[in-house]
């Protein structure tokens, strides 16, 4: 059995029954893309907190620009760039209440102030339901670590690639098990290569338990 096979079987046996690809309702979209702006530059923890605080006051577009800027700020300060953040966040608002519903496509969401294909991605994915990979830190991470993409390759590549190594209805488990499985396992410090079941053909883990475990899979 082949890498990509072992992969995906592996991550649909552990994470499958975690996985729902229902569409969401437009407003848990929006909340999404709010979500995925304030993930950017920052940890999953810092965001889920930032998100958390703002829609306990404001969940809607018209909500979130009724706000004082200050109070905003003040809101979503964990996570990160906060005074940028703040500023991409009424802007999109601003758009959304203006079009009446988020885009559900990736040419109109990149078009919005702050969004890019990594955000545009999640968006179209987790929100709508339409498949596609996004690229973020753990399966930038784990696809580089496993070898099935470049060392040097950028998210777009990353995208492409994975997009061919795995068929497309298989997309959503890929990247959400990546997800899951970089928070779980395989860690950015100190990953659990010992308890991986990749470790047999991982580069990185095969160099882990080598140098750093003295142990040869």
């Amino acid at each position: 059995m082949n890498k990509k096979r072992i992969v995906l079987n592996f991550l649909q046996s552990r994470y499958g029954k975690h996985i729902d690809s229902s569409r969401m309702k437009s407003q848990e979209v929006f909340e999404l893309l709010i979500e995925t702006i304030l993930s950017q530059r920052t940890r999953d923890e810092n965001s889920e907190k930032a998100a958390r605080q703002l829609f306990s006051v404001a969940k809607t577009p018209s909500q979130i620009i009724k706000l004082p800027i200050k109070k905003l700020q003040s809101l979503i300060r964990i996570s990160g760039p906060y005074r940028q953040k703040a500023k991409r966040i009424i802007q999109v608002s601003r758009i959304i209440l203006d079009k009446g519903s988020v885009p559900n496509n990736r040419e109109e969401l990149m078009k919005l102030y702050g969004v890019g294909a990594k955000t545009s991605a999640i968006v179209m994915m987790y929100g709508f339901g339409v498949p596609t990979i996004a690229v973020d830190v753990h399966v930038e991470q784990i696809s580089k670590r496993l070898g099935l993409v470049p060392q040097d390759a950028k998210p777009p590549k990353i995208e492409t690639k994975l997009e061919a190594l795995f068929p497309k209805n298989k997309w959503y488990i890929i990247n959400l098990g990546f997800v899951m499985f970089g928070k779980e396992i395989c860690l950015t410090r100190n990953p659990r290569c010992v308890i991986c079941s990749f470790n047999k053909f991982c580069p990185y883990g095969k160099h882990i338990l080598k140098y750093k475990y003295n142990l040869i899979t």
